[in-house]
């Protein structure tokens, strides 16, 4: 078991690094879990200020700032006005679930993303994709339909719930433009995730946006976030099989 330790002791930066894998910001927030799952960083122990780790990475500070936010709202770590940020108590038993961004993942294979917004509306009262969140009745759910490609060829089709009491900004958004998965990651604070990824056939619609065959094997990805107790958005990204590979990185607790 680890011990707590006194929350002025701070932490060393020795094995502090990235991964050159995706976003800076990313990068930063996989070094700063890794310290901690692997136990180099332990409950209580004050890790470096945001000034050091600006330094430390070569980065701007929002840059900083956004990989520890990142990790205070889902647990990892405790932010104090006086003390500074410490590692949380039982930090060691939450996942860092990151939330890739799909363009992200196109763009570095090399091949050129596009996006085609398919469908968008308020929900009706009567629809039963309204049970699918825990929500009044008259709260407003957005719908929305999204085909992502790569090299003009589909990737991931999006079907996404958006509850508009959590992310209101998003009804002013153009998102036939913007994809609205970056924009809720950046602008809507989540504090906990759930993700179910499963093997599903593609009935008439999926195979219709994806390109593929009725019954043609895909990978689902659905994922629900909450801030606090009130639901954010459901979201379920279905992938061609053939086309798409998930890829994670870990480290066993130590």
């Amino acid at each position: 078991m680890s011990r707590k330790a006194n929350p002025r002791e701070s932490v060393g930066m020795n094995g502090l690094r990235c991964d050159d894998e995706g976003p800076i910001w990313l990068q930063i927030r996989r070094a700063i879990s890794a310290m901690i799952t692997s136990g180099a960083w332990t409950p209580g122990m004050r890790i470096p200020s945001e000034i050091e780790l600006t330094r430390h990475f070569g980065v701007s500070r929002m840059t900083t700032n956004r990989a520890i936010q990142s990790l205070a709202r889902e647990g990892h770590l405790e932010r104090h006005r006086r003390i500074g940020t410490i590692v949380a108590s039982r930090a060691q038993e939450r996942p860092a679930f990151e939330i890739w961004d799909v363009r992200e993942i196109i763009e570095r294979s090399g091949e050129r993303y596009s996006y085609q917004l398919l469908e968008q509306l308020i929900v009706p009262e009567d629809d039963p994709r309204r049970d699918l969140f825990n929500v009044r009745r008259e709260t407003s759910l957005l719908w929305l339909r999204c085909l992502h490609l790569s090299d003009d060829i589909p990737f991931q089709l999006e079907e996404r719930l958006v509850n508009v009491d959590a992310a209101p900004e998003i009804l002013r958004m153009s998102l036939d433009q913007t994809p609205p998965g970056p924009w809720l990651v950046n602008n809507v604070p989540w504090s906990q995730a759930e993700h179910t990824i499963s093997a599903l056939p593609a009935a008439t619609r999926e195979a219709d946006a994806l390109d593929l065959n009725v019954g043609a094997s895909c990978l689902v990805v659905e994922r629900r976030t909450w801030n606090g107790e009130i639901p954010v958005t459901l979201v379920k990204l279905w992938h061609p099989g053939s086309r798409y590979r998930l890829k994670g990185q870990f480290e066993p607790v130590r």
